[in-house]
């Protein structure tokens, strides 16, 4: 199917009297934790990593949401230099795109929390965003707690009411909420905070935890525990592939073999896979990016996100996709399609576009069912591998920030003096 234009994004001036996020959040977002190190050898070199011409293609395509993080090395700045591109800057003004960042994650075993931190984190995300030389993101549709296990509840709680005080004061932030990988710990950090402050999050974003490998996102306890406990209006779905894992090179290859927490035994199981997927003739990450995307569009559906791409009044789950390639991307984006033309009734548009639509209609369905038979002989592969989580944080983790140094934020920069002037002058 061709590309489209953009969805709306509904005009927000203020943060006061916001729709709930399930109404302007898409269903499909690009993350760009691959616009780092850890995933792309040089990731400022365009030849090594095309980002203009991937949020360029993402634009175009109609996607219009993108996921960063300043833990993400310089994602922040190659993605906002992206957006401001003159290129894009001229067809994509700021509220055309949905935006979202994380914060308080400074690096791998090192993290701030407190407001202090949070705000001068926020600050520079907006700074970096916004493509820098003097110029400033208006303002962060969504931001997360990046990896939020890896602190004390109390500390979440006063880093969630400092973001809600950037929110609410000084109009920084739309919505807010939580990431991380260990899911009870997720739902359990977000009944905390309903229950402590009496207003829930936005969002949780989990990631590698609904995947053909792990399907722990998707049982029916976690679901309840979301609704009835945290009231979570928006769960999304991040990592389809487990960090590179579920792909045809697998976690040992490239700059993932130094980091990916997955074990030998894992990692084996999953070398497997590749040839149950090219039997088939199949690539696995083709596989399991369908099956994740389509799966969790349906189960993630009662806290999914909305668009014009699907049915009035319809909900999808959310997925978040990592792309370092624009060919990466456009097959991320057909699956994605296909996926939504398996929700599309024949019988409810025009005679004109009932023929088409109707065969689009029922290759999606097939191809549903084809992906999930070859999925359920590869769950019998993996064995005890099947919904295997590693721990996070692991064993005997310490927070190397050191306590007296929480709080202290960088002043050579000028962000904190700008941003005072800023709150002075709207006083």
């Amino acid at each position: 199917m061709g590309s489209v234009g953009p969805p709306p994004v509904a005009p927000q001036p203020s943060t006061k009297n916001l729709p709930p996020l399930h109404s302007v959040l898409p269903p499909l977002l690009l993350g760009t934790a691959t616009f780092n190190y850890q995933y792309v050898s040089d990731p400022h070199n365009p030849e090594v990593l095309p980002a203009l011409s991937i949020v360029t293609r993402t634009l175009e395509l109609g996607i219009g949401a993108f996921d960063t993080s300043p833990y993400y090395g310089p994602s922040e700045t190659i993605l906002g230099d992206a957006l401001t591109h003159p290129s894009n800057a001229a067809r994509y003004p700021r509220d055309s795109y949905f935006l979202v960042t994380k914060a308080g994650r400074i690096g791998p075993r090192e993290f701030d929390y407190s407001p202090e931190w949070i705000r001068y984190s926020v600050y520079r995300s907006l700074e970096r965003l916004g493509g820098g030389k003097g110029s400033t993101c208006s303002h962060l549709d969504l931001v997360y707690l990046h990896d939020a296990e890896f602190v004390t509840p109390a500390e979440v709680l006063a880093a969630v009411a400092e973001l809600r005080r950037l929110r609410d004061e000084e109009g920084l932030i739309r919505y807010i909420g939580i990431s991380g990988y260990p899911v009870d710990t997720l739902c359990d950090l977000a009944a905390l905070v309903k229950s402590q402050t009496g207003e829930p999050l936005d969002a949780v974003l989990s990631y590698g935890h609904y995947t053909l490998q792990n399907t722990t996102l998707g049982h029916p306890r976690i679901h309840q525990r979301f609704e009835e406990e945290a009231g979570v209006d928006v769960v999304l779905n991040a990592s389809m592939l487990g960090m590179g894992l579920l792909t045809t090179r697998g976690a040992d290859a490239g700059p993932m073999a130094a980091w990916h927490p997955s074990p030998e035994g894992l990692r084996k199981a999953v070398r497997s896979l590749v040839d149950l997927a090219r039997a088939a003739d199949e690539k696995l990450e083709v596989v399991a990016i369908r099956w994740a995307m389509d799966n969790w569009a349906r189960e993630g559906a009662s806290k999914g996100g909305s668009s014009p791409w699907l049915p009035k009044g319809t909900r999808a789950g959310v997925s978040v996709m990592g792309v370092a390639t624009v060919a990466e991307l456009e097959e991320t984006y057909r699956v994605f399609r296909s996926v939504i033309e398996g929700y599309t009734d024949p019988d409810k548009v025009s005679s004109a576009d009932q023929k088409e639509l109707a065969q689009a209609h029922d290759w999606s369905l097939e191809r549903r069912d084809k992906v999930q038979g070859l999925v359920e002989r590869m769950w019998d592969a993996l064995g005890e591998w099947k919904d295997y989580s590693w721990s996070s944080p692991d064993p005997g983790f310490v927070n190397e920030r050191k306590p007296e140094d929480r709080g202290v934020v960088p002043l050579d920069d000028g962000i904190m003096e700008k941003y005072s002037m800023k709150k002075k002058q709207l006083s």
